[in-house]
């Protein structure tokens, strides 16, 4: 019995041979992929809900892996031989080779049906591959499934509380949109074996290298130069076209196959080593009045909702920070973050509320805010009056930025993480405790206000939290004087 390729492994074959070499040959190669960890923790916290969904009688059989592969398999087996018509999770199933576990196996009247369950909220073409290959396997197996269907999250799901998640997932029947790919199958497991049988093939970098599932050997395959083609925002498929034809450093491109005004300036600037910056910047910042407010928020996102009334993915805000800046270039700061575990909604619109009294803009980095401030107003109908005439005073710095500022080295993205270090590297995100970024912020929320989390971790994620979400703002700052002049 040749085993050693798994469900995952043809997936990854599927979306580049040279990654499925490398993850079988040269894993030391793999770098970090941002938020893996997260996506992984969503997607087990998805599958512990569907075990309760599809088991309401919890008389299914979990197949544990803890023994290995033969002794997973052989529990399959015996479970499948018994009396019981309950479903089983996790069954581990093997065919030429090619192993799969099933995330629900259900039984009955109506035959094998097969369920795998994603934590996205629709079904994308790579599930298709993905319940194909299982159907394949359990074809040869007193399992054959009679359908094969997809749950996925729902996020129209308003959760009513006290653990009752009955529709948080909907399934979706593929069985008819799966049995050509079914038909691929033995081709693929034939391929992926030659190729793990060869030396490290040659496979084209683009888009296939994200595309579905970010690929952790990029830093291997990539060629090593300091400006890509791919930082072009905007360059979307034609990326694929322009590595086809040799174009790799971003100095090396001919002008004429740079198309949009974004793409020219990042070009430009990258040809020129020199950061561009337009002195309409200052006319524009300086029409603005004062005091100047800087608002960020920090937000939290359950696949799986904590609260009654909360939907999956909905982004809703724990903290904020908000720096003020007066008419003398004065600054005061003021912040909040609420970690009692609680729906935060009401205690951060009504603190923010106070903070923002009377008049003056309200910066913001990208709309999302206003999208916070939403949230708020739907959550907290007597206070929609404030929060919107607080949105109205929402002026977003990325677009003005965006128009008047470039450097190099934001390689193509004005993001704000990309935009401080070339104006200010003394601000860098680096140099912050173990939350820099936002998936990070997410997680460490998630794990404050956990149950078991005890009272000395949780002063130390309130101190990173805050100084994470403090920097935010006061970046914002440092980038609103730069573009006036005033730094």
């Amino acid at each position: 019995m040749a085993h050693g390729l798994s469900k995952s492994r043809l997936m990854s074959f599927r979306q580049c041979p040279r990654r499925l070499w490398l993850e079988r040959h040269r894993p030391e190669l793999a770098e970090e992929v941002p938020g893996q960890d997260a996506a992984f923790a969503t997607g087990h916290e998805v599958g512990d809900v569907a075990r309760q969904l599809y088991d309401p009688a919890g008389d299914g059989l979990f197949i544990e892996y803890d023994q290995g592969l033969a002794a997973a398999m052989a529990r399959t087996r015996e479970a499948l031989a018994g009396p019981s018509a309950a479903p089983i999770f996790e069954a581990t199933f093997e065919r030429d080779g090619l192993l799969v576990r099933t995330d629900v196996l259900e039984r009955g009247d109506t035959g094998p049906r097969l369920v795998e369950v994603k934590a996205s909220t629709s079904v994308k073409p790579e599930h298709l591959v993905d319940c194909a290959i299982q159907s394949w396997v359990l074809e040869s197996t007193p399992a054959r499934p009679k359908s094969v269907s997809l749950a996925h999250v729902d996020n129209r799901f308003v959760y009513p509380g006290d653990g009752r998640y009955q529709g948080l997932l909907v399934e979706q029947d593929l069985t008819q949109e799966t049995a050509p790919l079914r038909e691929q199958v033995p081709g693929w497991v034939r391929s992926a074996r030659r190729v793990l049988a060869g030396p490290e093939p040659a496979a084209a970098i683009g888009t296939r290298c994200w595309t579905p599932y970010e690929c952790p050997f990029q830093g291997h395959c990539w060629r090593k130069v300091d400006h890509s083609v791919a930082d072009l925002p905007g360059i979307g498929q034609r990326l694929d076209q322009l590595l086809a034809e040799g174009h790799y450093d971003l100095r090396e491109l001919p002008e004429d196959l740079v198309t949009s005004p974004d793409q020219r300036r990042v070009w430009r600037a990258a040809q020129r080593g020199t950061a561009e910056l337009s002195l309409a910047a200052r006319q524009e910042l300086r029409s603005y009045g004062s005091p100047r407010f800087f608002l960020d928020f920090e937000t939290i996102s359950f696949a799986v909702p904590r609260w009654a009334g909360t939907r999956p993915y909905q982004q809703l805000p724990f903290q904020w920070s908000l720096h003020v800046e007066d008419a003398r270039g004065r600054l005061a700061h003021e912040e909040f973050l609420d970690l009692s575990g609680e729906l935060p909604a009401r205690a951060v619109a009504e603190s923010l509320l106070e903070a923002t009294r009377g008049s003056g803009p309200v910066f913001m980095y990208t709309a999302f805010e206003k999208t916070c401030l939403r949230t708020l107003a739907a959550f907290c109908p007597d206070l929609r009056d404030g929060l919107e005439a607080l949105a109205d005073r929402l002026v977003d710095l990325l677009p003005i930025a965006k128009r008047h500022y470039y450097h190099p080295a934001m390689r193509g993205s004005w993001s704000i993480k990309k935009l401080l270090p070339t104006i200010a590297p003394e601000l860098d995100y680096a140099g912050l405790g173990t939350i820099r970024e936002g998936g990070a912020a997410q997680q460490a929320y998630a794990e404050a206000i956990a149950p078991g989390t005890d009272a000395a971790r949780r002063e130390e994620i309130r101190r990173d939290l805050l100084a994470y979400c403090g920097q935010d703002t006061l970046a914002m700052v440092t980038v609103a004087r730069y573009l006036e002049g005033a730094v």
